[in-house]
């Protein structure tokens, strides 16, 4: 979710320092009362549609503002920072003078002519913050799925998934019969040029606008993911060096994403998949892309433990997944535990203080079992990957975490925009916060383009290599 889903690669690309910053520390939205909502999948669209407005191979001028809509973005501005004030789980706020932040940036809201202009103030305040979970998306998000590409919203994929590894982005994972399965895309493929854009080119600007980014890995990562999105139907020419150093071109088409399109509360639409099924090595196999949609995605879930019972273990491949809704972690959890009383870790607040208890299933499952994430795994994924480490429950496998994990609200502003908040912080079982640093790995390993080019995935290696040893 969610943006977690839909993308541009222009804004991602952008070299505003502010504007990047937000990308990097928006994982995901969830609304008031509904129970724990986190996620990193939104920072995929959501860093993406930060203004929709701005197209940079446009010369079209935003429309000014009328006075209507300036007095709509000062209270919205009011709205954001008195929610912050009241709700922030630190009353000191870490010792930041939020009211001099008011004092300094509300005139900039108040005399802004375009939106881009009343957001990127807005969007300043949020930055002063330094956390994860918190964001204003801009009403065009809602339309468009944060494209702006001409043809409409970004549902399309051409069936490649991508990292950025050492400073090359590599293909990671492509779905089979996808266009890109279809034209002989290989896995460990790098992407030289995306619609004769030097990708290389764009690498090096954000690593050098944004050396000082704490999360400067995660957008690198997001970046190359968003860059195989587009809309249905269009076509994208992209220039790769095969594993043999051969430059071939390839023009490849858009086609519907993967999974079920879907919607919660105030959160753009996005898609939710699920892929379950028992390896070679009689290892259950389960991946799936974000928490949401627990109408469908737990009862598979739950299905796919139930036919694992008499396997030699199981593997939960978290990677890319963004987070979600955090009770579906506790349920989850639950199929790998026995002991009642055990919890994920503890939602903090103002006032309270929430464990997240996880009841154990009938039946569960009491083999090895094995967590994979990687940089781009928060917010849900990483209560489940931490909890399940704390309880000695789990190896995690692969690299560390994204560390966006704050529960947080998304609610409308006067003037159209979305706006999330964090309301609390999260503590893992084991008195960790994992905010700002993530879920280290029991057992480290990473991609290299040696081993994708070969056709192996070294963290699953690593992690059926681990089960088979217990």
């Amino acid at each position: 979710m969610y943006d977690l889903n839909a993308q541009t690669t222009q804004s991602m690309l952008a070299t505003d320092n502010r504007l990047q910053g937000r990308a990097a520390r928006r994982v995901r939205l969830a609304r008031r009362g509904v129970g724990l909502l986190a996620g990193a999948l939104l920072a995929l669209f959501v860093a993406g549609c930060a203004s929709t407005s701005k197209t940079p191979t446009s010369t079209a001028k935003a429309p000014a503002l009328t006075p209507e809509q300036q007095s709509l973005n000062v209270e919205s501005f009011d709205y954001a920072w008195t929610t912050i004030r009241d709700r922030h789980w630190d009353a000191e706020m870490g010792g930041l003078d939020w009211e001099a932040v008011r004092d300094e940036l509300r005139p900039r809201v108040a005399g802004a002519t375009t939106m881009r202009a009343a957001r990127g103030a807005m969007g300043e305040m949020i930055e002063r913050l330094g956390k994860s979970h918190f964001a204003v998306i801009p009403n065009e998000a809602y339309k468009a799925l944060g494209s702006t590409t001409e043809s409409g919203v970004r549902d399309g994929t051409t069936g490649i998934d991508a990292r950025v590894i050492d400073d090359q982005m590599l293909v990671t994972s492509i779905l089979p019969g996808s266009p890109a399965d279809q034209a002989g895309v290989k896995l460990g493929w790098a992407f030289v040029k995306i619609d004769d854009k030097d990708v290389a080119a764009q690498i090096e600007t954000l690593r050098r606008e944004l050396a000082d980014n704490p999360r400067l890995e995660y957008i690198l990562d997001a970046s190359a993911v968003r860059r195989t999105l587009g809309a249905i139907g269009d076509t994208v020419s992209v220039s790769f060096l095969t594993g043999d150093d051969e430059m071939i071109d390839l023009e490849l088409t858009f086609v519907q994403q993967r999974g079920r399109k879907y919607q919660f509360g105030h959160l753009p639409a996005g898609y939710v998949w699920i892929e379950t099924r028992l390896l070679d090595q009689n290892v259950g196999y389960i991946a799936f892309n974000n928490f949401m949609d627990p109408a469908r995605l737990m009862p598979a879930f739950n299905n796919a433990m139930k036919s694992f019972k008499g396997a030699d273990g199981v593997i939960i491949d978290l990677r890319g997944n963004g987070g979600g809704i955090g009770a579906m972690a506790m349920g989850m959890a639950g199929w790998l535990v026995t002991e009642k009383s055990l919890y994920l870790g503890t939602l903090k607040t103002r006032e309270t203080e929430l464990k997240l208890i996880v009841s154990p299933r009938l039946n569960a499952f009491t083999g090895p079992a094995a967590v994979l994430v990687d940089g781009m795994s928060g917010s849900s994924s990483e209560f489940l990957a931490g909890g399940l480490q704390d309880m000695g429950r789990a190896q995690i496998v692969g690299t560390r975490t994204v560390g966006a994990a704050l529960p947080s609200a998304i609610e409308k502003l006067p003037n159209g925009d979305g706006f999330q908040y964090a309301f609390g912080n999260y503590v893992s079982a084991g008195g960790k916060e994992l905010e700002g640093d993530g879920v280290s790995p029991d057992i480290e390993v990473a991609h290299t383009r040696e081993a994708l080019l070969q056709g192996r995935d070294l963290v699953l290696e690593a992690a059926l290599e681990w089960i088979q040893n217990q």
